[in-house]
């Protein structure tokens, strides 16, 4: 089977890689190949069959064309701007997010013969106020933000080419990916990480909004699982709805904190700084906070139990030496 992992050398993309290399199948079908493609550099990895590198950027004309004339059997799409990146730059988020997606859909519609599992990483700011508590399966999606309409309108897009036959596709409504390894990025939820991740290595972290705020979390340990399970899947029975709310973690900010506590101690709560931002107050105001994932669980989906279980994934993962 050959596998193309679009958005490889962001953090979820090196986590996903590393893990199929590892397991060296997805679903008992075993990996003859894997194209790897980034705007970015990907590291060098090891591996028991072909891993071939492409640089490029997947909304220039021409290159969606180029990676699916490779004809491979599994695509992952995991490449998008960022959602507090695609609020400032509207052109960039409808680009990098949409058009470069519909793209790639377009080239593989137009390919003779030739129909892949894709499993693209959809969002749950497709999701927009007012919210009920808890978000059930049959809520309706009404986005607050560029980033979610992009990434609803791409959830659109796949389950009609899907439906007419051109590729067997699933969208993963992932929940926000919390601890990031990393550096901080342009995401308007990275705080959420960042609160976490600075303090326990011992460097200051900010925070811009209330302790108060509630959000929906998973490990990144458990995003990559959500990929490789789909992969993994027959995809027949998700019926004509191919869009999956994914399980997670509902907590507040406060709830955060007294996990890192927990876990940590005292010294690393405080050099956690409140730095209000209108702005990502803003946009966080916008976001769900609870589901109720039913379908998901259905199908054996799973995430962590406690805030205390994903900061012990990222010490465990990213701070504890091989």
């Amino acid at each position: 089977m050959h596998i193309l992992v679009i958005g490889a050398g962001g953090m979820l993309g090196v986590k996903l890689v590393k893990r199929l290399v590892r397991e060296a199948a997805v679903g008992g079908t075993a990996i003859s190949r894997i194209t790897r493609f980034d705007a970015v550099a990907t590291p060098e990895i090891a591996a028991g069959f072909a891993i071939e590198t492409v640089t490029g950027d997947l909304s220039a004309v021409g290159t969606p064309e180029a990676l699916i004339a490779r004809r491979p059997d599994m695509i992952f799409h995991l490449a998008a701007i960022v959602s507090g990146e695609a609020e400032k730059d509207f052109e960039k988020g409808y680009r990098i997010n949409l058009a470069a997606t519909q793209a790639l859909l377009e080239a593989i519609r137009v390919q003779p013969d030739y129909r892949p599992k894709l499993i693209f990483t959809s969002s749950i700011a497709v999701f927009g106020a007012p919210f009920h508590d808890a978000i059930g399966d049959e809520f309706f999606t009404t986005p607050l933000t560029s980033y979610g309409t992009q990434k609803a309108i791409a959830e659109l897009l796949l389950n009609d080419y899907t439906r007419r036959g051109f590729l067997d596709g699933i969208a993963l409504r992932m929940p926000t990916v919390c601890v990031r390894p990393g550096k901080p990025n342009l995401a308007a939820s990275g705080f959420f990480s960042n609160i976490i991740r600075e303090p326990l290595v011992g460097l200051p972290a900010v925070l811009p909004v209330s302790d108060q705020v509630r959000h929906w979390h998973a490990s990144p340990r458990a995003a990559v699982g959500f990929l490789v399970q789909a992969g993994a899947m027959d995809l027949t029975v998700m019926g004509s709805r191919r869009t999956l709310t994914l399980p997670g973690l509902s907590c507040t900010v406060a709830e955060q904190i007294e996990a890192l506590r927990s876990v940590a101690g005292n010294a690393a709560v405080e050099l956690i700084r409140r730095e209000p931002d209108e702005t990502i107050m803003k946009i966080v105001s916008g976001w769900p906070q609870n589901f109720t994932p039913d379908r998901a669980h259905a199908l054996g989906f799973r995430a962590e139990a406690t805030f205390e279980d994903i900061i012990r994934v990222h010490i465990e993962d990213e701070l504890t030496p091989a």
